[in-house]
């Protein structure tokens, strides 16, 4: 069999793998090893088995469990809910103001988090009960929600981003600058949505009563810690000062002192915080290690060299296939969650589309972006589940019928970086 066929054999093996359940590291390790031994021997096969891990030990990796312990310890300290008084503030007195404020406190907590799943499900408990005392319908509440959650991987800083830029071997700083333009637009898109649904179906969205400004202005001034943090982790990455593991190691810091010097957070709490730390890196290092053996495997298999050679045979334009790719993430987020899509394409579409003239760190963003869609998107919906699994009243159905219009928002954005790429390119190109 020639190599191409070995590669296709093992891309369906894999996915027979991830729907039997077997956990993706090992199954991308299965058949990263038994693929490569297949073309080159079990000796070279076994090698690369046996170095690979020792390529996690690079210093660039520090930055994942770093942000993660940070956004840990935001949660537990109570910073959601100062953002979600904070941003209600702002919107007090609107019709749809409590599902505006949901998204603005989503994207503010993404600057802390990094995690579309611990953004969602941070706010649930938060934001619905007071939607549901207003009298929100629960399919704008939870679809807000849902669709919130997101933000946590496109603004920064981002685990995804930092897991991507990693695999296509990517300036971290670069990503982060490129998803900020794109976040904040994304989120202000979800609070025109909510603004639509709110006139076009008012008995959804009822209007919420106005605050003073005084009690306005002391609302806004809770997002003091939430500022010193993004200091920290995104101002000193961009002004020079901090590399962006300084940075992660320096916010997680000054997140846990905050924490107790607002008596927010004691021992036991922090000792959760690195519990999860710890639980959450070790996932994710398995996954990574077991990516890196299949793209290995991959290279080998010189498919993406084919992929690149089919399409100009074809003629198709560089746009036709960066749309074939999108339309192929949205169908591929419906069944695997977003570590797994990163890490299983890159290796195979990043050599196609810079050999189409794209930037990879403008792809980087848009595949965040379909990414995202994935999370919201039946049957896996990952932000969707933990919504529900918060909410055991709340049907399915209705969350998935809350998310539909918010997805007018993505497919908007999608659009614009395809139109204006400068979008996503304009702040890295200044800052670097």
């Amino acid at each position: 069999m020639t190599p191409q066929v070995i590669g296709l054999i093992g891309m369906g093996a894999l996915i027979v793998l991830t729907f039997a359940r077997v956990p993706l590291g090992a199954a991308m390790g299965i058949v990263g090893l038994a693929g490569y031994a297949a073309i080159d021997g079990w000796t070279r096969a076994l090698v690369v088995f046996g170095t690979t891990p020792f390529s996690l030990s690079v210093y660039a990796f520090s930055v994942l469990p770093l942000f993660i312990l940070m956004g840990a310890v935001a949660t537990r300290s109570g910073m959601s809910q100062e953002l979600f008084i904070a941003a209600n503030a702002v919107f007090a007195g609107r019709r749809g103001a409590l599902p505006m404020a949901t998204i603005g406190a989503c994207a503010g907590f993404s600057a802390i988090s990094g995690s579309s799943i611990a953004t969602a499900a941070t706010f649930t408990p938060i934001a619905v009960p007071e939607m549901r005392r207003f009298g929100y319908d629960l399919r704008l509440a939870t679809g807000s929600i849902a669709a919130a959650g997101t933000l946590g991987i496109l603004i920064p800083p981002s685990v995804i981003m930092v897991i991507y830029a990693l695999a296509a071997e990517v300036s971290v700083p670069a990503l982060f600058a490129a998803g900020m333009i794109p976040g904040i637009l994304l989120a202000f898109l979800f609070i025109v949505v909510v603004w639509v649904i709110a006139h076009v179906r008012p008995d959804w969205a009822p209007a919420s009563p106005p605050l003073a400004w005084r009690e306005r202005v002391r609302g806004i001034r809770a997002m003091w810690k939430l500022g010193l943090l993004f200091a920290f982790a995104i101002g000193g990455i961009y002004s020079g000062l901090f590399s962006p593991t300084e940075a992660a190691g320096i916010a997680s810091f000054a997140a846990i002192v905050l924490g107790f010097a607002t008596r927010k957070l004691d021992l036991a709490g922090l000792w959760a915080c690195i519990i999860e730390t710890l639980r959450t890196t070790g996932m994710l290092m398995f996954i990574i290690l077991g990516a890196w053996i299949f793209a290995y495997f991959v290279v080998q298999t010189r498919i993406p060299v084919l992929l690149t050679d089919t399409i100009r045979d074809f003629g198709l334009s560089a746009t036709v296939v960066i749309l074939i790719i999108i339309a192929f993430y949205i169908v591929l987020g419906c069944f695997l969650d977003s570590v797994a899509i990163v890490l299983v394409t890159v290796p195979v579409f990043l050599p196609v589309v810079t050999g189409l003239g794209f930037d990879p760190v403008w792809y980087g963003i848009i595949m965040v972006v379909v990414v995202e869609i994935g999370l919201i998107t039946p049957p896996v919906g990952m932000n969707v589940f933990v919504i529900r699994a918060q909410l055991g009243d709340v049907p399915l159905g209705t969350i998935f019928a809350g998310i539909v219009p918010f997805l007018a928002a993505d497919a908007v954005l999608i659009a614009l970086l395809l139109v204006f790429p400068d979008l996503a390119l304009w702040l890295p190109r200044v800052l670097y």
